[in-house]
């Protein structure tokens, strides 16, 4: 089985931060943020990556949102994916509620995940390598 290598979305390869206004947006449930972030990484690099390794997305919805804006959120998230990166194929996309630990999604000891954020890079129970390492 190939190793997987897991990727986060918003900061590592979706650059939702660096849009204007992206937190209010977020917090008046709109979900053009995730729609219009710009691509952080090559379709090459990924391609190279899928060459000996499985790709998949571990993705967080937004703190605090309701049952129905997540679900929003997650169809802009998977459309966003095919739209960016219609060439990748993903093993799996799992886009979970805020703070769910991204290591329940560990399949196998040597899964890498990519992560802008710290905790979730100190939390993973395998090679974790912070999402700059992409770019």
């Amino acid at each position: 089985m190939k190793k997987i290598v897991w990727l986060d979305m918003d900061g590592t390869i979706a650059n939702l931060y660096g849009q204007i206004d992206w937190l209010e947006n977020i917090k008046n449930e709109n979900t053009t943020p995730f729609e219009n972030a710009e691509l952080m990484v090559e379709e090459k690099t990924l391609e190279k990556i899928a060459k000996n390794h499985n790709i998949g997305i571990i993705t967080w919805t937004p703190k605090n949102a309701t049952r129905e804006f997540n679900k929003r959120v997650r169809k802009a998230k998977i459309e966003w994916l095919e739209k960016n990166l219609p060439n990748t194929r993903f093993y799996k996309i799992h886009c979970v509620k805020y703070g769910t630990p991204k290591y329940r999604f560990m399949e196998n000891k040597n899964d890498i995940l990519y992560d802008d954020e710290m905790q979730n890079l100190e939390a993973w129970r395998g090679e974790a390598r912070n999402a700059k390492m992409l770019h």
